[in-house]
């Protein structure tokens, strides 16, 4: 009897579930299958635009491989080396500044909890857009955070000319908040009386934390990691409004550059497949871990 109930429950949660995935499945599967056919489609030879290819029958794949020879070896290599480059630092940064932030809330926050619970949600009310022109205002030559860096020794600069560190940190600016909510959330899961436990066998809350509450948090760690630095591989904006410089460009600004281009849009939708392929692979490698713990803790 309980196991038919658990049955009908799982059929029911099933049919709930299922236009939802078919809605995510359908702005999936169609918008990558046009990009598809317009990097494996033909080239008007009056207007020289992309014609899209919708059977797969007659794709042509010539210049998906010239694209991708030029991302191995030549031009295009340079970019995506950059951007991985600057997703690992911005990662990096989101850690060092997220994963602070998201422990003391969970764990020692006390009275303020929910205020700070607040202010950890607020950017989420702010364009991602909106808030990197605020960045635009304050590193200008004018602003007042440009000003204060002026005094540093290797302050005097102009921030928003072709500035790596710029673009790298705003997009730990633009994306931590992305970083934190769901490593609090995993934070905040960790019982307590473990940590109790560790320091009635002798362990500092130094120890405590590298051998309890770290090798806990990792899933939640790793989920935060992949959350924000998908969207980074992605991004345009950031570079575009704070340094708007070829030597700062990142893969998403050479999309947008060719998809704008009336005769080379089937470069930009190559480097999309290209790029999508990058990273279902990394969800790949995540997946595959959070199925590996998740068979661990049910041993």
């Amino acid at each position: 009897m309980a196991r038919r109930s658990r049955q009908s429950l799982n059929t029911l949660w099933l049919g709930l579930a299922a236009p939802g995935m078919a809605w995510m499945a359908l702005f999936f599967i169609v918008p990558f299958y046009s990009v598809a056919a317009v990097a494996f489609g033909q080239v008007d030879p009056i207007r020289q635009s992309a014609v899209p290819e919708w059977n797969p029958r007659y794709w042509d794949f010539t210049l998906f491989t010239d694209v991708m020879h030029r991302v191995v070896d030549g031009d295009l290599g340079t970019v995506f080396v950059r951007t991985a480059l600057y997703v690992v630092l911005a990662v990096a940064g989101c850690v060092v500044v997220g994963y602070p932030v998201a422990y003391f809330v969970s764990r020692d926050a006390g009275k303020w909890r929910a205020a700070l619970l607040v202010l950890m949600i607020l950017p989420y009310w702010v364009s991602y857009l909106m808030r990197m022109l605020a960045w635009v205002n304050l590193l200008q030559p004018q602003g007042w955070m440009a000003q204060l860096l002026s005094h540093l020794p290797a302050g005097n600069r102009n921030w928003l000319s072709g500035q790596p560190i710029t673009v790298v940190l705003g997009l730990v600016y633009g994306y931590v908040p992305f970083f934190i909510l769901p490593l609090y959330a995993t934070l905040d899961r960790i019982d307590g009386r473990l940590l109790e436990a560790a320091r009635d066998l002798g362990a500092t809350s130094r120890q405590a934390f590298w051998r309890v509450t770290l090798p806990l948090s990792r899933q939640g760690l790793m989920a935060a990691c992949v959350i924000t630095a998908l969207p980074m591989v992605g991004d345009y904006y950031t570079n575009n409004l704070l340094s708007a410089s070829p030597r700062t460009e990142m893969v998403g600004n050479q999309i947008v550059f060719f998809l704008q281009q009336t005769t080379q849009p089937q470069v930009g939708a190559s480097l999309v497949l290209m790029l999508s392929a990058a990273l279902l692979v990394v969800m790949a490698g995540y997946l595959v871990s959070v199925n590996r713990a998740q068979k661990l803790v049910t041993r």
